[in-house]
Protein backbone atom coordinates (compact mmCIF):
# COMPACT_ATOMS: atom_id res chain seq x y z
CA UNK A 1 0.00 0.00 0.00
CA UNK A 2 1.14 3.26 -0.57
CA UNK A 3 -0.43 5.04 2.04
CA UNK A 4 -0.26 9.11 2.70
CA UNK A 5 0.46 10.54 6.31
CA UNK A 6 -1.20 14.78 6.20
CA UNK A 7 0.85 16.31 9.05
CA UNK A 8 0.79 19.62 10.50
CA UNK A 9 2.87 21.64 12.91
CA UNK A 10 1.28 23.72 15.32
CA UNK A 11 2.00 26.20 18.46
CA UNK A 12 3.11 23.72 21.30
CA UNK A 13 0.38 23.70 23.78
CA UNK A 14 2.70 24.70 26.59
CA UNK A 15 3.78 28.28 24.91
CA UNK A 16 2.57 31.55 25.94
CA UNK A 17 0.57 32.75 23.68
CA UNK A 18 0.48 36.41 22.51
CA UNK A 19 -1.86 38.34 19.93
CA UNK A 20 -0.52 40.05 17.06
CA UNK A 21 -0.88 44.10 16.55
CA UNK A 22 -3.85 43.35 14.95
CA UNK A 23 -5.80 40.94 17.05
CA UNK A 24 -5.92 38.39 14.16
CA UNK A 25 -3.66 35.74 15.55
CA UNK A 26 -1.12 35.29 17.73
CA UNK A 27 2.36 36.44 17.91
CA UNK A 28 4.14 33.00 16.28
CA UNK A 29 7.61 34.35 16.10
CA UNK A 30 7.33 34.20 20.09
CA UNK A 31 5.81 30.14 20.36
CA UNK A 32 7.33 26.70 20.22
CA UNK A 33 6.19 24.28 17.24
CA UNK A 34 5.17 20.74 17.61
CA UNK A 35 3.59 18.24 15.45
CA UNK A 36 -0.26 18.14 15.44
CA UNK A 37 -1.03 15.67 18.47
CA UNK A 38 -4.32 13.81 16.26
CA UNK A 39 -1.96 13.49 13.43
CA UNK A 40 0.77 11.66 15.33
CA UNK A 41 -2.03 9.03 15.94
CA UNK A 42 -2.22 9.03 12.23
CA UNK A 43 1.29 8.40 11.25
CA UNK A 44 1.11 5.85 13.94
CA UNK A 45 -1.85 3.93 12.27
CA UNK A 46 -0.09 4.42 8.46
CA UNK A 47 3.29 2.88 10.26
CA UNK A 48 1.40 0.02 11.47
CA UNK A 49 -0.67 -0.57 8.19
CA UNK A 50 2.72 -0.52 6.01
CA UNK A 51 4.24 -3.01 8.98
CA UNK A 52 1.26 -5.32 8.50
CA UNK A 53 0.38 -4.94 4.12
CA UNK A 54 3.39 -3.93 2.94
CA UNK A 55 4.27 -0.72 1.25
CA UNK A 56 5.33 2.73 2.01
CA UNK A 57 4.30 5.98 4.04
CA UNK A 58 4.62 9.14 2.69
CA UNK A 59 4.34 12.08 4.77
CA UNK A 60 2.85 15.42 3.22
CA UNK A 61 2.83 18.55 4.92
CA UNK A 62 2.29 22.49 3.90
CA UNK A 63 4.20 24.93 5.82
CA UNK A 64 7.06 26.90 6.50
CA UNK A 65 10.57 26.44 6.44
CA UNK A 66 10.21 25.41 10.57
CA UNK A 67 7.86 22.21 9.45
CA UNK A 68 10.42 20.26 8.54
CA UNK A 69 11.16 19.50 11.81
CA UNK A 70 7.87 17.75 12.07
CA UNK A 71 8.66 16.11 8.63
CA UNK A 72 12.21 14.55 10.59
CA UNK A 73 10.31 13.68 13.19
CA UNK A 74 7.79 11.94 11.34
CA UNK A 75 10.61 10.48 9.50
CA UNK A 76 12.81 9.14 12.55
CA UNK A 77 9.81 7.01 13.59
CA UNK A 78 9.53 4.64 10.01
CA UNK A 79 7.59 7.16 7.18
CA UNK A 80 9.98 6.04 3.74
CA UNK A 81 9.79 10.10 2.70
CA UNK A 82 8.10 13.28 2.80
CA UNK A 83 6.41 16.01 0.39
CA UNK A 84 6.91 19.61 1.90
CA UNK A 85 4.83 22.71 0.40
CA UNK A 86 7.07 25.80 1.75
CA UNK A 87 5.76 28.48 -0.37
CA UNK A 88 4.82 32.13 1.17
CA UNK A 89 1.93 31.80 -1.37
CA UNK A 90 0.53 28.88 0.20
CA UNK A 91 1.16 30.29 3.36
CA UNK A 92 -2.62 32.01 5.27
CA UNK A 93 -4.82 29.54 3.65
CA UNK A 94 -8.26 28.45 5.03
CA UNK A 95 -9.01 25.10 4.96
CA UNK A 96 -10.42 24.82 1.48
CA UNK A 97 -7.42 25.98 -0.06
CA UNK A 98 -4.94 23.75 1.89
CA UNK A 99 -6.84 20.78 0.66
CA UNK A 100 -6.93 21.84 -2.54
CA UNK A 101 -3.27 22.41 -2.55
CA UNK A 102 -2.82 18.88 -1.14
CA UNK A 103 -4.83 17.39 -3.69
CA UNK A 104 -2.25 19.06 -6.06
CA UNK A 105 0.59 17.70 -4.84
CA UNK A 106 -0.88 13.92 -3.90
CA UNK A 107 -2.26 13.50 -7.45
CA UNK A 108 1.06 12.49 -8.88
CA UNK A 109 1.29 10.11 -6.01
CA UNK A 110 -1.91 7.80 -6.53
CA UNK A 111 -2.11 6.74 -3.17
CA UNK A 112 -4.20 3.90 -1.85
CA UNK A 113 -5.32 5.42 1.31
CA UNK A 114 -4.57 9.01 2.40
CA UNK A 115 -4.34 9.66 6.67
CA UNK A 116 -5.14 13.06 8.62
CA UNK A 117 -5.77 13.59 12.23
CA UNK A 118 -9.52 14.70 13.01
CA UNK A 119 -8.50 18.22 13.02
CA UNK A 120 -5.47 20.27 14.16
CA UNK A 121 -4.79 21.70 18.07
CA UNK A 122 -4.76 25.28 16.43
CA UNK A 123 -7.51 25.68 14.51
CA UNK A 124 -9.90 23.04 15.46
CA UNK A 125 -11.75 23.20 12.25
CA UNK A 126 -11.97 19.42 11.36
CA UNK A 127 -12.22 20.51 7.53
CA UNK A 128 -8.94 19.79 5.74
CA UNK A 129 -9.37 15.66 5.39
CA UNK A 130 -13.16 15.86 4.74
CA UNK A 131 -12.55 18.73 1.89
CA UNK A 132 -9.91 16.53 0.24
CA UNK A 133 -11.30 13.10 0.04
CA UNK A 134 -13.84 12.09 -2.53
CA UNK A 135 -14.58 8.63 -0.57
CA UNK A 136 -14.09 9.38 2.90
CA UNK A 137 -14.98 8.47 6.54
CA UNK A 138 -14.37 10.43 9.65
CA UNK A 139 -13.52 9.37 13.04
CA UNK A 140 -12.02 6.43 12.46
CA UNK A 141 -11.30 4.15 15.68
CA UNK A 142 -9.62 0.85 13.66
CA UNK A 143 -9.06 0.01 10.18
CA UNK A 144 -9.18 -3.53 8.73
CA UNK A 145 -7.65 -3.69 4.88
CA UNK A 146 -9.12 -6.36 2.89
CA UNK A 147 -7.52 -6.14 -0.46
CA UNK A 148 -8.75 -3.50 -2.00
CA UNK A 149 -11.69 -2.07 0.02
CA UNK A 150 -11.23 -1.21 3.87
CA UNK A 151 -13.44 -1.93 6.67
CA UNK A 152 -13.41 0.88 9.36
CA UNK A 153 -15.09 1.28 12.85
CA UNK A 154 -16.46 4.99 13.36
CA UNK A 155 -16.90 6.23 16.87
CA UNK A 156 -20.24 7.89 17.03
CA UNK A 157 -21.39 9.79 19.86
CA UNK A 158 -23.15 8.21 23.52
CA UNK A 159 -20.46 5.32 23.54
CA UNK A 160 -21.95 3.90 20.24
CA UNK A 161 -19.52 3.12 16.94
CA UNK A 162 -20.48 2.12 13.55
CA UNK A 163 -19.10 0.08 10.83
CA UNK A 164 -18.20 1.22 7.29
CA UNK A 165 -17.04 -1.23 3.72
CA UNK A 166 -15.60 1.35 1.69
CA UNK A 167 -13.30 0.93 -1.43
CA UNK A 168 -9.64 2.45 -1.96
CA UNK A 169 -8.33 4.37 -2.83
CA UNK A 170 -9.71 6.84 0.41
CA UNK A 171 -9.15 9.08 2.67
CA UNK A 172 -9.68 9.04 6.84
CA UNK A 173 -9.67 11.32 9.52
CA UNK A 174 -8.56 9.37 12.53
CA UNK A 175 -9.81 9.65 15.89
CA UNK A 176 -7.25 10.21 18.70
CA UNK A 177 -6.46 7.40 21.54
CA UNK A 178 -6.70 4.97 18.32
CA UNK A 179 -3.36 3.27 18.73
CA UNK A 180 -0.33 4.14 21.23
CA UNK A 181 1.81 6.24 19.29
CA UNK A 182 5.78 4.80 18.95
CA UNK A 183 8.84 7.03 20.00
CA UNK A 184 11.35 7.55 17.29
CA UNK A 185 14.82 5.43 18.02
CA UNK A 186 18.35 6.57 17.72
CA UNK A 187 18.57 4.67 14.80
CA UNK A 188 15.10 5.82 13.04
CA UNK A 189 16.76 9.40 13.98
CA UNK A 190 20.08 8.92 12.38
CA UNK A 191 17.96 7.10 8.84
CA UNK A 192 15.57 10.14 8.99
CA UNK A 193 19.22 12.08 7.65
CA UNK A 194 19.33 10.80 4.29
CA UNK A 195 15.47 10.15 3.80
CA UNK A 196 14.45 12.15 0.96
CA UNK A 197 11.97 15.32 1.84
CA UNK A 198 10.72 17.04 -1.94
CA UNK A 199 9.78 20.82 -1.20
CA UNK A 200 7.07 21.80 -3.09
CA UNK A 201 5.94 25.16 -4.24
CA UNK A 202 2.49 26.97 -5.74
CA UNK A 203 4.20 27.42 -9.27
CA UNK A 204 4.98 23.29 -9.40
CA UNK A 205 1.14 22.69 -8.18
CA UNK A 206 0.13 25.03 -11.11
CA UNK A 207 -1.74 27.22 -8.46
CA UNK A 208 -1.91 31.04 -8.38
CA UNK A 209 -3.33 33.73 -6.47
CA UNK A 210 -7.20 33.18 -7.33
CA UNK A 211 -6.83 29.55 -6.68
CA UNK A 212 -5.18 30.17 -3.21
CA UNK A 213 -8.13 33.30 -2.23
CA UNK A 214 -9.20 32.46 1.02
CA UNK A 215 -13.30 32.29 1.49
CA UNK A 216 -12.58 32.23 4.85
CA UNK A 217 -10.98 34.89 6.99
CA UNK A 218 -10.17 35.29 10.88
CA UNK A 219 -11.69 38.53 11.65
CA UNK A 220 -10.73 38.83 15.38
CA UNK A 221 -9.41 36.79 18.10
CA UNK A 222 -9.44 37.71 21.69
CA UNK A 223 -9.00 36.43 25.31
CA UNK A 224 -12.58 35.85 26.89
CA UNK A 225 -13.40 38.47 29.33
CA UNK A 226 -13.26 37.31 33.17
CA UNK A 227 -16.38 37.64 34.79
CA UNK A 228 -16.53 36.57 38.75
CA UNK A 229 -19.44 36.81 40.71
CA UNK A 230 -20.90 35.79 43.85
CA UNK A 231 -24.87 34.57 44.04
CA UNK A 232 -26.89 33.77 47.13
CA UNK A 233 -30.30 32.06 46.85
CA UNK A 234 -33.06 32.94 49.31
CA UNK A 235 -36.16 30.91 50.53
CA UNK A 236 -36.93 27.32 51.17
CA UNK A 237 -34.78 24.41 49.91
CA UNK A 238 -36.98 22.94 47.47
CA UNK A 239 -36.62 26.50 45.25
CA UNK A 240 -33.51 27.17 45.79
CA UNK A 241 -32.63 23.69 44.44
CA UNK A 242 -34.67 24.37 41.75
CA UNK A 243 -32.72 27.71 40.64
CA UNK A 244 -29.31 25.86 41.34
CA UNK A 245 -30.30 23.58 38.71
CA UNK A 246 -31.91 26.11 36.39
CA UNK A 247 -28.03 28.04 36.46
CA UNK A 248 -25.90 24.91 36.35
CA UNK A 249 -28.26 23.98 33.21
CA UNK A 250 -28.97 27.29 31.50
CA UNK A 251 -26.18 29.35 32.39
CA UNK A 252 -23.09 27.39 33.13
CA UNK A 253 -23.93 24.47 31.10
CA UNK A 254 -22.47 22.19 33.14
CA UNK A 255 -25.59 19.87 33.26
Amino acid sequence: MKIIVCLKQVPARDSVLRLNSAGTWIQEADVNYEVNEPDIYALEEALRLKEKHGGEVIVCSLGPARAQQAIKEALAKGADRALHLDDPALQGLDAQGVARALAKALAGEAPDLVVTGLQSDDFGFAQTGVILAFCHSTIIMEIQVDGSNLKVKRELEGGWFQWIEMPLPAVLTIQSGINKPRYATLKGIMAAKNKPIRKVTAADLGLSGPDLSPRQRISRVYVPPKKAATEFFEGGAKEIAARLVDKLKNEARVL
